[in-house]
């Protein structure tokens, strides 16, 4: 998907300086014959193999936004069953020189209809996996995205990876 039409107009006047945006991830989960899969694409613009992950547009609700991009990236609809993780992504630099500080707000969602097909052109392929073949995932931080959706807590996390764990209450680093 294109860069949305609000962050051309704000870069028209910061330049390459560093916007923060919120972005989401959707960790889909299909429980299959007694199996949970998740659902992973293919990113068409690095070939790395991620979750559904997307930016919040103004107004909209983050669990919306998550929706959102399943059906866009994905074509499939979902159910967000809760707030998994919130964590500062480290600043990005596109090959344009645009600077973004990401806010992801992970998400644990279940699939509920649709035949995952690439969408939008973010994706060159979309497939379910399960939990135990996730080596080639695109990056550590995917992966620990994926554990704290699948955690069965109910908590939700805060923090980078290093710091997130998966306890209740105290230390400010998880509530229900």
């Amino acid at each position: 998907m294109p860069t949305p039409e609000y962050v051309l107009k704000l870069r028209e006047h910061i330049g390459h300086d560093p916007l923060v945006l919120i972005g989401v991830t959707a960790v889909i989960l299909r429980e299959d014959a007694n199996e949970v899969r998740v659902l992973l694409g293919r990113r068409s613009d690095n070939g790395a193999l991620a979750p559904i992950t997307g930016i919040v547009d103004p107004g909209e609700e983050p669990a919306t936004a998550a929706r959102r991009e399943a059906l866009e990236e994905a074509g499939v609809d979902i159910e967000v069953e809760r707030l998994a993780w919130v964590h500062q992504l480290p600043r990005r630099t596109h090959v344009n020189g645009d600077q973004v500080d990401y806010l992801d707000l992970t998400f644990r969602c279940r699939w509920r209809s649709g035949d995952p097909v690439p969408s939008d052109g973010e994706m060159t392929e979309v497939m379910w996996r399960r939990l135990d073949d996730l080596d080639d995932l695109g990056s550590d931080d995917l992966r620990k995205r994926i554990e704290l959706a699948v955690s069965g807590t109910g908590a939700t996390a805060f923090g980078g990876a290093e710091s997130a764990s998966v306890e209740r209450g105290g230390g400010g680093r998880e509530v229900e």
